[in-house]
Formats: C-alpha cells, sequence, structure tokens
C-alpha cells in the first residue's frame, strides 16, 4: 500500500527535474542537435535527451519545434556596438575588419552552433531561410552599407551577403580545406577586399587587392 508517507514520486528514465537552469539547457542542446543535423533532422526528443530532460518539458518550454530553432538560434550580437567599431578606422579596410569580426564570432563555441543551424536548416525551413535572410539584412553587414549612403545599397548587401553564406558553408559545413584550417586574420586579409568591394566599389569595375 503507497501514501502520502512513501515520500515523493522517483523520476523515471533518469531525467533531471526543472529547474532555473533548465530553459539554457534545453537551449544549448538545441542548438547542438540544430547544429549538426539541421532543422528536419533534428527531433525534440533528441533535444530533450541532449539536455536530460523529458520531451514534455522541452514542449512546455517552448511549444512547438519551430519556437525552439528561433529561441535557440539567437545571436548575440549588438549592431550598435559593432559598426561604429568597424567604421573607426575609415572606409578603406572595412571589409577585411568585417569578415576579422564576422569569422571570429562564428569560431566561438558558443557561436558556431547557431551559425551551422541556421545555415544547414536555410534550405529545407521556411523560417530558417527568413533568419539567415535577416541576419544578412538586418544585421551589420546593412549598416555597413548604408552608413555611407549608397543608393544600391540593398544589390550591394545581397552580393556581400552571399559571399559569407558561401564562406560559412565551405569552412564550417563542408570543412574546405585549407580553408577550414586558416586563421580568422587570414580568411580576413583574402576574402575581406572582395566583401569591401560588393559594398563601397564602383559597379563594374574590377575589386583592388
Amino acid at each position: 500500500m503507497t501514501g502520502a508517507l512513501d515520500g515523493p514520486p522517483r523520476s523515471t528514465r533518469g531525467r533531471r527535474p526543472g529547474g532555473e537552469d533548465t530553459r539554457a539547457r534545453i537551449l544549448d542542446a538545441a542548438r547542438a542537435a540544430f547544429g549538426e543535423r539541421g532543422y528536419e533532422g533534428a527531433a525534440m526528443r533528441e533535444v530533450a535527451a541532449r539536455a536530460g530532460v523529458d520531451a514534455a518539458l522541452v514542449h512546455h518550454y517552448f511549444g512547438t519545434k519551430q519556437r525552439l530553432f528561433v529561441a535557440a538560434m539567437e545571436f548575440p550580437v549588438d549592431v550598435a556596438t559593432v559598426v561604429p567599431r568597424l567604421l573607426a578606422g575609415g572606409e578603406a579596410g572595412v571589409g577585411e575588419r568585417f569578415v576579422r569580426f564576422v569569422v571570429g564570432l562564428w569560431d566561438r563555441p558558443e557561436v558556431q552552433p547557431m551559425l551551422l543551424g541556421v545555415v544547414r536548416s536555410a534550405t529545407t525551413d521556411p523560417v530558417a531561410a527568413d533568419m539567415l535572410r535577416g541576419l544578412l539584412t538586418e544585421g551589420p553587414l546593412q549598416a555597413l552599407a548604408t552608413a555611407i549612403d549608397r543608393p544600391d545599397a540593398d544589390a550591394r548587401v545581397a552580393l556581400a551577403g552571399s559571399q559569407l553564406v558561401g564562406l560559412a558553408m565551405a569552412r564550417y559545413v563542408v570543412h574546405l580545406e585549407p580553408l577550414a584550417s586558416m586563421r580568422a586574420d587570414e580568411v580576413a586579409a583574402a576574402v575581406g577586399p572582395v566583401v569591401e568591394w560588393y559594398l563601397y566599389g564602383e559597379r563594374g569595375e574590377a575589386p583592388e587587392r
């Protein structure tokens, strides 16, 4: 016979109970899962297993897989702080400074799973695709293009953004060598002038080193 004196019910399957750090733990697990498998491949149950909680708790905090994805893929970038710093040295060299900042950000262990999650998922999930477009059109890249008031800023951002998406795919998803092993400053020195030309160069003329 069981009753109130038997104590609290025992947890099942070794899952840890919810707590103040549970949400953060689920988000970390989601970033890892989405980064490795993309939106389609990652499952809520897998995220729960990685976080050490029941799947019902993941649904309790985030409701749907799509909401979990959006919450997990929030990039820690303050445009208002970053852009003035990139522009402080003048227009010359801004492409290299920008690429160095971006690659340095992508290389951070807490950021790279978010990048991989968005890039891997953008080809199959419209929310991820919209998120990737937002990173390109509403982030530092857009601010750099509009800071000098170019009339064709939208086209310039799209072209520069295509360079960054290709760089992310080759370096972090495909692991194309030697690009995947290059230091951030080496990548910046090689790719920065191209991005700078997209943003500020005269259309129809070849970029200058």
